[in-house]
This record gives structure tokens, C-alpha cells and sequence, in this order.
């Protein structure tokens, strides 16, 4: 549904160049939540500025529901008509609401409408629905100021559905809310995703919302993507910077004599005894430095940190059983690689 190949922006101030973003591909699949995580100046917001050209890219190419809107920019009337319609299947939510005071809730959401030159009474039906749908039905003729910020933001959802888009995206829309309202928020916008089948791309920099809502994430430093994938693909994938992040657990061993692993447990293992049976099967001491567990896409999903006397050759079989449950086993530091007996 979202595709971007190779794509660059560089802002030029005073002189100097900054790159923001630095060859980016990005792949968004039709209907699913895809959020894109990382530190401030990572690139996040000028990434989903460009995937509706509110940003012009530098290079590369964007496209939408297979269409190539960089090919539309600047190229004469006819163009610029066709990525303005473009546009309008790509509903926006920013972080601070951006609804004008002196407008009613309701007029604020029909303020694209009257854009794209719906008739009067289309636009009023068409805003008391989506009102209705974000759970504002009785606020129509209120103003922003009479309003919390997660009315504020329901509306500015409401107001970016206007066009019936298939894709929503999303700019840092619970940052600036508390962390009940943020969860209503995006309980809202899981449910506006299976109800209407949109695609939302999402920014963030808070890991409870990738956890939350999303299918799909990718961590993105200095303006590159430098992990992506589904979040069941991360949590199974060595060293992953995201699932370690999603799930921090941490311990240092209490010995240089010690094993520490990293397991990852999701799916029907996350509720199995799994290390009781260790413990049991290999009469073994096994302590748990930390822990974390959560639920993600409606599976419990959690990461350990075990520690195990003797070193990782004296305890080979023991993390064989554990991969054999079908668990993500890492070992902190090296994994040594054992040199067979007689080897030269």
C-alpha cells in the first residue's frame, strides 16, 4: 500500500546541508499497522511528511496504493490536480490537533470537505457520522477549547477521514496525551483499522505504542531504517535492537563461571513451565536476573534473562532443550564456538 524507494531529503540552511533522510525503503502492507520508532532527529517526521509530500523528497519515490506520487510533483497543472486527489485518499493526524478555535467541532471536520467542494449537506451528514464513529456524537456544535485532548485529537481523527481515505498516518498523535487517554487513542485507531480497512503508518517514539497496536515497525537512527519487519519476525530475530527495546529485561552475571541467556518467549510457549522443567530435567540452579511479559497482537509475548552455573560448554544440552520448546535463546556476549575434540 506504501512503498518508498531510496528516498532522500536534505534541508539546506546558512550554508549547510543536513541530511534527514538517507536512502530509506520502506514497505507498508495493505491494512495493517505499521509504526516507524526512534530517538528525536531520527528522520521520523520527515519520512511520513514526504509520503504525502508535504515534504517534497529530495530523491527517490513514493508510492500510494500503487500510484508514484513523486512522479506527480511539480510537473504542470494536470499533475498538481492529480496528487491534490491523491492527497485526499491520505488522511493526516498530528500531534497537536491543528483544529482552528473559532470554528465548531463540526465545521472543523467538514473544513475538507469544503476543500474538495462537497455540497453543504453531504459535508454535515458525512461529519456527524465520522463524529458518531470516534465517539463525539454530542460534541458537534462545540468548540476546541470546551474540549480534553483526546477529544481534540478524536476529532482531528475524525477530520483526517473526511476524504475517505485508505491510508491514515499518523504524526506523534498520543505524545502529547496522557497515558490513559493515549490508550483509548489508539484503541480507536486498531478499531478504525479492522472497521474501515485502512492502513496506518505511524510515528512514534514511545515503545508501549508499537507494543500496543502494531503489526509491523521499523527503528530508524540518523535518517536510515536500520531494522524493519514484523513485530513477530523481531521478536524471533537475534539481536534485535526493537525486541530488546519492546522487552528490556536486564542482570549481569554474578560470576565468571556463569551462562546468561536471553529468551524469548511468544505464542502457546509464553504459558508453558518451561524453565521449571529445566531445572527439573538437568537438576540444575537456574535464577531469573529479569523478566518482562505483555501481550501483542493478542498473543503474550515476554523475554527472560536466566542465568546458569557453568560456563556456556558445560551447559550446551540444557540450551539445546530450551531452542527444542521453540524458544529464542541468546546468549549474552560471545557465543564461544566449540572446536571438537582432536580438531586442528
Amino acid at each position: 500500500m506504501i512503498t518508498t524507494s531510496g528516498l532522500t531529503k536534505v534541508y539546506r540552511s546558512r550554508g549547510r546541508e543536513i541530511t534527514a533522510l538517507d536512502g530509506v525503503d520502506l514497505h507498508v502492507r495493505e491494512g495493517e499497522v505499521y509504526g516507524v520508532i526512534g530517538q528525536s532527529g531520527a528522520g521520523k517526521s520527515s519520512l511520513i511528511r514526504c509520503v504525502n509530500l508535504l515534504e517534497r523528497p529530495t530523491s527517490g519515490t513514493v508510492t500510494v496504493a500503487g500510484q508514484d506520487l513523486t512522479a506527480l510533483a511539480g510537473r504542470g497543472p494536470r499533475a498538481s490536480r492529480e496528487l491534490r486527489r491523491a492527497r485526499s485518499r491520505i488522511g493526516m493526524v498530528f500531534q497537536h490537533f491543528n483544529l482552528l478555535s473559532s470554528r465548531t467541532v463540526q465545521e472543523n471536520i467538514e473544513l475538507p470537505l469544503e476543500i474538495l467542494g462537497t455540497a453543504g449537506r453531504a459535508r454535515s451528514l458525512k461529519a456527524l457520522e465520522l463524529l458518531d464513529l470516534v465517539g463525539l456524537a454530542d460534541k458537534a456544535k462545540a468548540y476546541p477549547a470546551q474540549l480534553s485532548g483526546g477529544q481534540k485529537q478524536r476529532v482531528g481523527i475524525a477530520r483526517a477521514l473526511a476524504g475517505d481515505p485508505k491510508v491514515l498516518l499518523s504524526d506523534e498523535a498520543t505524545s502529547a496525551l496522557d497515558p490513559e487517554t493515549t490508550r483509548s487513542i489508539l484503541k480507536l485507531l486498531r478499531d478504525l483499522n479492522r472497521q474501515l480497512g485502512l492502513t496506518v503508518l505511524l510515528i512514534t517514539h514511545e515503545m508501549d505504542v508499537v507494543k500496543s497496536i502494531c503489526d509491523s515497525a521499523a527503528l530508524m537512527d540518523k535518517g536510515r531504517i536500520v531494522e524493519s519487519g514484523t513485530v513477530s519476525e523481531l521478536l524471533a530475530t537475534p539481536g534485535s535492537e526493537l525486541a530488546s527495546a519492546l522487552f528490556p529485561v536486564g542482570g549481569e552475571a554474578t560470576a565468571d563461571d556463569r551462562t546468561v541467556l536471553d529468551i524469548t518467549f511468544h505464542g502457546e510457549s509464553a504459558t508453558q513451565p518451561v524453565i521449571s522443567q529445566l531445572a527439573r530435567t538437568y537438576t540444575i540452579d537456574v535464577s531469573i536476573l529479569g523478566a518482562a511479559i505483555d501481550t501483542v497482537g493478542g498473543l503474550q509475548v515476554g523475554r527472560m534473562r536466566i542465568e546458569l552455573p557453568g560456563r556456556y560448554e558445560d551447559n550446551v544440552v540444557p540450551i539445546g532443550f530450551l531452542r527444542e520448546q521453540g524458544l529464542q535463546i541468546d546468549v549474552v556476549g560471545a557465543e564461544p564456538v566449540l572446536v571438537k575434540e582432536g580438531a586442528q
